[in-house]
């Protein structure tokens, strides 16, 4: 099997995506069942040519690593530094927002004709 990679295109988003398959044209059906017909945005390229099935394989079962699930703990925690850094973000946003109103003002007033 060899390793395609390809763009698709789900709910009107595109989404880079991979696929082993024997073929382009097999990556493409295999694409096409999964996704539904003109999901494909690209064409298939081929990233990575397995030499011998058996070894691949093997050495792919050992790269992929599962993810242990988080303690609610770790999510309340994960939670809050989300919210810290999107008040800092909204902050930062209204300081800039402040600061470009009172430009624009003192700009008003200097260019007004004084009578």
């Amino acid at each position: 099997m060899n390793k395609y990679n390809v763009i698709i295109k789900i709910q009107g988003q595109a989404i880079h995506t991979s696929v082993f398959a024997d073929s382009p044209v097999h990556a493409r059906l295999i694409l096409e069942y999964q996704f539904g017909i003109d999901c494909l945005i690209g064409k298939p390229t081929l990233i990575y040519k397995e030499t011998s099935e058996s070894d691949s394989f093997e050495e792919s079962l050992k790269t992929i690593k599962p993810l242990k699930p988080k303690t609610p703990q770790q999510l309340t925690i994960d939670t809050l530094k989300k919210q810290k850094d999107q008040a800092s973000d909204k902050l930062k946003a209204e300081r800039e927002r402040q600061k470009l109103q009172k430009s624009q003002h003192v700009l008003f007033n200097l260019s007004r004709p004084t009578v």
